[in-house]
């Protein structure tokens, strides 16, 4: 099914039978992407007494609680809310969910003992680009970063400068396919995320992170129709399912 979309300064068409999901589901057990330190996510039948109550075990239904976080375990999005005092829920900060968007694959650079992306690899990848959203895919890209275990593995990261680049831009929401933005640790700076919602001047209340994205191989660097799905969590983050199309007559 191709629909037209209309953006401020042009219209553009995409294929809404051809989603290209970027997320990585949350399931239970050991298997499920992880970082932060604590256990892995649960996903069980609920027990009154000596009842389980699953369809396997006799019941009528099947009535599962899960017990998870959003930001060690799986494609999460953020609001400022998650580094400041103030109470900022993504489910009412985040208003819109279609937004033009640049996939790029970045090699991060060694820098002493830390792997980052800096302000001048993102130039060479976006150029003249305007986007209201940059996916950044991570190489190598192997499937393996769907089910990594990341506590105590230095992952790669985005330089402040990197990030004072994208807000120059006018980025407002950066999607990228590691735990964090920031160092793995910093002592509590978390200076990519203090500087994209810029909490020292006049906050960016309207912009998102998401991390823990996964970008298939087969998804082409270029641009995208971007569909930020989150659940309607009252929280600072959210699981998401972050889905691209693909922009046609490009």
């Amino acid at each position: 099914m191709i629909t037209t979309i209309q953006l401020k300064t042009r219209k553009i068409r995409i294929d809404l039978s051809q989603p290209l999901d970027i997320s990585i589901p949350i399931r239970n057990g050991e298997k499920n992407v992880n970082a932060w330190y604590i256990g892995p996510p649960k996903i069980e039948p609920e027990q009154f007494d000596e009842d389980i109550v699953s369809v396997s075990e006799g019941a009528s239904v099947n009535f599962n609680t899960i017990t998870f976080n959003p930001h060690s375990h799986g494609t999460h999005t953020e609001t400022v809310g998650h580094i400041v005092e103030e109470n900022y829920s993504i489910n009412k900060t985040l208003k819109q969910f279609f937004f033009l968007a640049e996939v790029i694959t970045v090699a991060p650079e060694k820098l002493t003992d830390d792997l980052v992306i800096s302000a001048k690899q993102l130039r060479f990848a976006i150029g003249n680009k305007s986007r209201e959203a940059i996916v950044v895919r991570t190489i190598p890209n192997l499937k393996d970063k769907k089910t990594m275990q990341y506590s105590n593995t230095n992952w790669p990261y985005l330089t402040q400068d990197a990030i004072e680049y994208l807000v120059k831009k006018g980025v407002k929401h950066l999607l990228f396919d590691q735990p964090s933005v920031d160092r793995e640790k910093d002592g509590g700076e978390l200076r990519a995320h203090h500087t994209f919602w810029n909490t020292k001047g006049s906050i960016r209340k309207e912009a998102t992170i998401t991390e823990f994205i996964y970008v298939p191989n087969k998804v082409d660097d270029g641009m995208y129709m971007l569909n930020l799905q989150i659940a309607p969590f009252e929280n600072d983050a959210t699981p998401s399912k972050p889905i691209l199309y693909k922009v046609l007559d490009n």
